[in-house]
């Protein structure tokens, strides 16, 4: 398992999906909620997020993003005002390349994850941060993941 302890900088929920299943049409309009804690329950994701118990043996059901990447983007497309919950990704950490836990284990606050993928940006990221942004953030979209033994998620202060 990778030790890897990095600062929880953000937590989002959101009770709906807003990019899913929009093809197309217009996004949703589902708010998304940032929260000092979270519940993450093993084999079903956060509690009162639009993924938990959404499939068995889901691939998502906790998404992570990188403070560091949401700065470089910020930067780049002069968009210093930009939250990091545009980019609907559950947790924003900071101090560890996600790329690295994708194939492994890995704990934070005592909750065990398994990295299963790269959390691919789509093309709705031009129009939530700027255009281009999808091309920019290829590789460095975040990290899907499941929840292998569950506990609560705080953030760090």
């Amino acid at each position: 398992m990778s030790d890897c302890r990095p600062k929880v900088r953000h937590i989002y929920i959101s009770p709906g999906h807003n990019y899913r299943g929009h093809h197309g049409h217009e996004p949703g309009t589902h708010p998304i909620q940032e929260v000092d804690a979270v519940k993450c329950v093993a084999g079903a994701g956060l509690v009162g997020d639009r993924y938990f118990n959404h499939a068995e043996n889901y691939k998502g059901q906790i998404t992570f993003f990188s403070s560091e990447v949401h700065r470089q983007l910020c930067e780049r497309f002069n968009q210093p005002d930009t939250p990091p919950s545009v980019y609907r990704r559950n947790v924003i950490v900071e101090g560890v390349d996600l790329r690295q836990l994708v194939g492994r284990q890995f704990e934070i606050q005592g909750v065990v994850f398994e990295g299963v993928e790269e959390c691919r940006p789509c093309y709705w990221m031009d129009r939530a941060v700027a255009p281009g942004a999808e091309e920019a953030m290829k590789g460095s979209g975040g990290l899907r993941a499941r929840i292998l033994q569950g506990g609560t998620l705080r953030r760090d202060v």
